[in-house]
């Protein structure tokens, strides 16, 4: 397991596939022990690094995820046998926003996927939560870029950095959800559904 998570890492940094950062997954990783989180939705696999890490916290947790890129697909599947997480984790192939999912709630969901599309994908799949629920977003410091947007000069870029800005408004004025912000690797944040009581 060691061997192919150190093998994931090279292959991203030799094809240039962002994966979560060492210090965020860790992060991940003990909150999934401490709240004692037992099935996740990812959206964005990847090559399915975090989605092997988070999957090798405990016996029971499971992971769905969903990638929509064909190749990273492959490759994530392709690494979920490697390490025989085959019956602890469904890889998706769509694009998250054409997923139909029916009949089930998570503990968990991690949003690491098309930065831009971060609301869609929150006001989507918050209905697949359990009460008392948690959806972690990553990347909302994007590199040291969000907060500085006027300074951009690409305008692609500044685009996708006023998007994650938004994002993080939108989750700071939520009435549903109750969201903290954590300065740990990319910038991450945890919002917990309020009590509907």
């Amino acid at each position: 397991m060691k061997q192919l998570i150190i093998e994931m890492e090279e292959y991203a940094s030799l094809k240039n596939i962002p994966i979560i950062e060492k210090e965020s997954i860790k992060f991940i990783m003990r909150f999934i022990k401490e709240k004692n989180i037992k099935n996740i939705l990812e959206i964005g696999s990847a090559i399915g690094y975090s989605t092997i890490l988070m999957a090798s916290v405990g016996e029971e947790v499971t992971v769905t995820t969903i990638e929509r890129d064909e190749s990273r697909y492959m490759e994530c599947l392709k690494n979920v046998k490697k390490c025989g997480f085959e019956k602890k984790i469904n890889v998706v192939f769509q694009d998250a926003l054409d997923v139909n999912l029916t009949g089930v709630k998570y503990d968990m969901i991690f949003i690491d996927a098309a930065k831009g599309q971060y609301i869609k994908f929150f006001e989507k799949f918050k209905y697949f939560l359990k009460d008392g629920g948690y959806i972690i977003t990553d990347n909302l410091k994007f590199h040291g870029h969000v907060g500085k947007s006027q300074e951009i000069e690409s305008k692609n870029l500044r685009g996708l950095v006023e998007k994650i800005e938004n994002y993080i408004t939108f989750l700071e004025n939520n009435e549903e959800f109750e969201t903290n912000f954590y300065d740990v690797g990319d910038g991450l944040s945890v919002s917990v559904k309020k009590d509907e009581k």
